[in-house]
C-alpha cells in the first residue's frame, strides 16, 4: 500500500500529471475562478461538487459519486492507475485530501498531495498557465478498496459493539459536543466517538503528523474517521496513512446523513 502521501513541490516529479481542486465551501465559484485567473501548467480542474460529489444523491452534504461516476471522470481526463499523480489545492485545505482519497479508493498508489498548495508549485518554479489541457481518454480496469469506504448500516453495527472500533470526529470540538451546529438539524455527534478536529493538522500551508493525534489512536487500533459530510475528515485520514497506520476507514457521508436517520450523542468521549 501506499505509503507516502505528502509531498513538497520541490520533490515532485516533473512529468506527472497534476490536478488543480482549490475550492471554498463558502463561495462555489472560487476554485473555478483561479483555475481561470491562472493555474499550474498541464494541470486539470476537479471541482468539489461537479466532480468530487454527486450533489443528486441522499447520502450528507457531498455524496460520494459511484464508481461509474468515478471510473468516467479518470478515463474522460486521461488517468492511468500507474501515473504520478500530483494533487494541489490553496494548501493546508481538505480539498486535495478529499480528492486523494477517492483516487486512492480506486486504486490510484501513487496519487499524492502537494503539502503548501498552487503557491508552493509556483514557488518551486512550476509555470503558470491559462490553457486547459486537453488529454487522450483512456480505459481503466479498476481494483477498488471497498473496504475503506463504510456506510451508514456498518456504522450501526459498529456502534452496537460488533467489532472494537475507534471512531474520530474530525470536525470542530464545539460542533462536536453539540454547542453549536451551524449545518444540521441537530447538533452532536455519533455515539462513542471521538474528537480530533482536523484544523489541528495545520501547519501554515502544510498538512503535517502531529503528536496530538498520535496520542489520540493507536496503529493496532481499528479507527473510522467521519466529518459533516466527507471533506474534512480526509486530512485526519490522510495524515493517519502517512503516519504508517493501516487500519483507517471512512463514513464518507459522515454526520449530515447519520443524523437525519439515528441518534446522536452530545457527552464528551475521552
Amino acid at each position: 500500500m501506499q505509503s507516502t502521501i505528502f509531498v513538497s513541490a520541490n520533490k515532485m516529479e516533473r512529468n506527472g500529471r497534476i490536478i488543480d481542486v482549490r475550492y471554498d465551501l463558502t463561495n462555489e465559484q472560487f476554485g473555478k475562478q483561479l483555475y481561470k485567473e491562472g493555474h499550474i501548467e498541464g494541470a486539470i480542474y476537479w471541482d468539489l461538487n461537479d466532480d468530487l460529489s454527486d450533489m443528486t444523491r441522499d447520502e450528507g452534504r457531498h455524496p460520494l459519486p459511484s464508481k461509474e461516476q468515478l471510473q468516467q471522470l479518470f478515463e474522460q481526463n486521461g488517468l492511468y492507475v500507474n501515473d504520478a499523480i500530483y494533487i494541489y489545492d490553496q494548501g493546508a485545505s481538505p480539498f486535495a485530501t478529499r480528492a486523494w482519497w477517492i483516487l486512492h479508493y480506486a486504486g490510484f498508489n501513487h496519487a499524492y498531495v502537494v503539502n503548501g498548495g498552487f503557491e508552493a508549485m509556483k514557488g518551486a518554479g512550476f509555470s503558470i498557465s491559462k490553457e486547459v489541457p486537453i488529454f487522450a481518454p483512456t480505459m481503466l480496469n479498476l481494483q477498488w478498496n471497498d473496504e475503506i469506504l463504510l456506510k451508514r448500516s456498518d456504522m450501526v453495527r459498529l456502534i452496537n459493539g460488533e467489532s472494537k472500533t475507534t471512531i474520530l470526529d474530525a470536525r470542530a470540538n464545539a460542533r462536536y459536543r453539540g454547542e453549536i451546529e451551524p449545518l444540521d438539524a441537530i447538533a452532536g455527534h455519533i455515539p462513542t466517538a471521538k474528537n480530533y478536529d482536523w484544523e489541528q493538522l495545520r501547519e501554515g500551508k502544510d498538512l503535517v503528523i502531529t503528536s496530538s493525534l498520535l496520542a489520540k489512536v493507536k496503529k493496532d487500533e481499528d479507527i473510522v474517521v467521519y466529518c459533516g459530510s466527507g471533506v474534512t475528515a480526509t486530512p485526519v485520514y490522510s495524515i493517519l496513512k502517512q503516519a504508517g497506520y493501516e487500519k483507517v476507514k471512512i463514513y464518507m457521508a459522515g454526520y449530515s446523513d447519520w443524523v437525519k436517520h439515528e441518534t446522536v450523542e452530545q457527552s464528551e468521549n475521552l
